[in-house]
């Protein structure tokens, strides 16, 4: 064999390495990206279930006590208005549409909490089973929403990471793979609203 036909085998091969390794590249991408919509698919049915809890506390409250109407129109308002913001796995690179999202459930989450702690002046309310019951729920859930949350920052970060690294960062600026933007709470929000209904 002569030096030409080594030269074209070399330039077949690294042409041939370059696909393999650029459509790895591509399919962990895709991964990444299906890890980060999955996550926020949770994300978004832990806050749905909130807000299906929140009709029947409203019900529940407004049964059991001559209630502040402005109180239970507050909370009403506020889940109408968080659970208008519907995102889907495109708007997650947006962080404008993200920050909407983020302030109508922190609104809603101050929203309920005014409603909790009204019920304190109301023993007789939060004896009942069925306010007992929803207030395990509305515990349960806050905590479900803040593992969401981290599990979805944490598939960001991976899904970011890979987007940015080489030759990640080369695949997707080829292919359109966008960096996503991390669900990140106002200061102070770190923690799950507290719902306390024994004291």
């Amino acid at each position: 064999m002569n030096l030409g036909k080594y030269v074209a085998i070399g330039v077949v091969l690294v042409i041939v390495f370059g696909l393999f390794s650029g459509v790895g590249t591509y399919n962990g991408l895709v991964d990444a990206e299906e890890g980060v919509a999955r996550a926020w698919a949770n994300v978004e049915t832990n806050y749905q279930r909130r807000s299906d809890l929140i009709p029947n506390l409203v019900n529940t409250v407004r049964g059991a006590a001559d209630f502040e109407q402005e109180t239970l129109e507050a909370v009403t308002n506020a889940r109408a208005r968080a659970t208008s913001i519907n995102l889907d796995a495109s708007d997650l690179s947006d962080p404008a549409r993200l920050a909407e999202f983020r302030t109508a459930q922190e609104g809603l989450s101050g929203a309920l909490g005014r409603l909790l702690m009204v019920t304190e002046n109301y023993p007789e309310l939060r004896a009942t089973e069925a306010f007992r019951d929803l207030q395990s729920q509305l515990e349960g859930t806050e905590n479900r929403i803040s593992v969401a949350r981290r599990d979805y920052n944490a598939a960001v970060a991976a899904y970011n990471q890979r987007v940015r690294r080489f030759p990640g960062s080369l695949v997707a600026g080829i292919t359109g793979f966008e960096r996503r933007t991390p669900f990140e709470a106002q200061a102070g929000a770190e923690k799950a609203p507290e719902v306390d209904f024994n004291s």
